[in-house]
């Protein structure tokens, strides 16, 4: 195998554990993100799209990440992404410093995406801006390629002219486009020369084949051993089909019950004996009826 990078294996894209008033709850933070790595992460997104990041304030987010560095006191070796993208560009350069400033590893930064035909000169001067004002020499930021939700994409040539002006800290690229034919051909395009994590849990095998330095799914809240099988197999040049055959599957499943978190919420309290925490509006939770038919559907992957 090539030289991984440090940031390179298997991230949950965490929920957001949340009280009854829909305020954060960082004491229940340490106990999910030790979940996750007990199962085979090597490290958590907070307040990606899963943990439901453009709803919570850089305060709120700030506090969780504060309980998040409590966990790693213990567990050093679990590295901890933050989800800091905003329209704003002050907001995202404010937040993305305290971030780093904490002691997070990295941040996952949404375009802009307020104004949805901009271009990429105006993408790379935002992100520039970010860069420059907020992210140290040892820090890593990736952008976050997710059009299905922002309608605004990271092209191949905005990626290539990041690297070009900041060659470390310009990381690489949460790829959440759910399109084979991208992953591939970002793999051709840059090769080992960016850290490309694959958002997408059908597609993490065929990812890693392409050149992928491993994932940050939403299903990682359920289903992370088996991202981790497929993982640990390409890092001895195999392939886990079994493994990827469930986790392709449970996306197929998870894409009837859209949106994911209050799935994922439902899912981590009746197969795990979490809270049953809610998600903040304009997202609600899933209604019994629902959650009951979710809850059959998903049975037969629950303890394959």
């Amino acid at each position: 195998m090539t030289s991984l990078h440090r940031l390179s294996g298997v991230y949950g894209a965490a929920v957001t554990p949340l009280k009854p008033d829909f305020s954060p709850d960082p004491d229940a933070v340490p106990a999910l993100l030790d979940f996750l790595a007990r199962r085979g992460c090597h490290g958590a997104l907070l307040f990606g799209t899963t943990g439901e990041g453009p709803s919570f304030t850089p305060a709120e987010r700030l506090e969780n990440l504060r309980a998040a560095l409590e966990f790693r006191l213990s567990n050093p070796d679990f590295r901890l992404l933050i989800g800091t993208g905003t329209p704003s560009l002050e907001e995202t350069v404010e937040l993305t410093r305290d971030v780093f400033n904490l002691g997070a590893d990295g941040v996952v930064v949404l375009p802009p995406y307020y104004y949805r035909k901009v271009s990429d000169e105006g993408l790379f001067a935002w992100y520039s801006q970010v860069i420059r004002r907020a992210v140290p020499s040892d820090g890593a930021l990736l952008g976050y390629h997710i059009p299905p939700v922002t309608a605004v994409g990271l092209s191949f040539e905005l990626l290539s002219r990041l690297k070009d002006a900041f060659q470390d800290r310009f990381a690489g690229i949460k790829d959440s486009s759910a399109d084979l034919d991208h992953a591939r051909n970002l793999g051709e395009r840059f090769g080992t020369d960016l850290l490309i994590l694959n958002g997408t849990d059908r597609l993490f095998t065929q990812a890693l084949q392409a050149g992928a330095s491993g994932c940050i799914t939403a299903l990682a809240n359920l289903f992370s051993p088996d991202l981790r099988r497929v993982w640990d197999a390409h890092q001895g040049d195999d392939v886990d089909e079994t493994a990827q055959g469930r986790l392709s599957a449970a996306r197929s499943i998870s894409e009837s019950y859209p949106p994911a978190p209050p799935l994922l919420k439902m899912l981590l309290e009746r197969w795990f004996g979490f809270p049953r925490w809610p998600v903040r509006p304009p997202l609600l939770s899933m209604p019994l009826e629902i959650a009951e038919k979710a809850l059959a559907d998903f049975e037969p992957l629950r303890n394959a």
